[in-house]
């Protein structure tokens, strides 16, 4: 089974904000614990440049895991993820931010 890799976009409007949020998804990958050990194989936080072609959007998260137990694992029961949301709570425009899942 090829890695899963998850690209989601977020509106959040403050820049001192995405860079704090870079920083979080930089560390991901170590700081995320499953039974003890590290379970992303990848993460890494962009912010876009400001072009129209973005649509608003500021920020990219990319994850990458090795199955959707872990996947499911990080969105149920992370705490390393938990920290990450409850960042960006109630500071992400127009809802909810969109979620691309792939085949690595």
């Amino acid at each position: 089974m090829p890695p899963i890799v998850r690209l989601t976009l977020f509106k959040i409007p403050d820049a001192a904000l995405v860079q704090q949020a870079v920083h979080k998804y930089s560390t991901l990958a170590r700081d995320a614990l499953k039974d003890g050990s590290p379970y992303i194989q990848l993460s890494a936080g962009h912010t876009l440049h400001a072009d129209p072609r973005s649509k608003g959007y500021t920020f990219l998260a990319r994850t990458v895991f090795l199955s959707e137990e872990d996947m499911a694992y990080y969105d149920e029961s992370c705490e390393a993820h938990g920290a990450i949301k409850t960042l960006l709570k109630g500071k992400v425009e127009d809802g909810p931010p969109v979620v691309c899942v792939m085949d690595g």
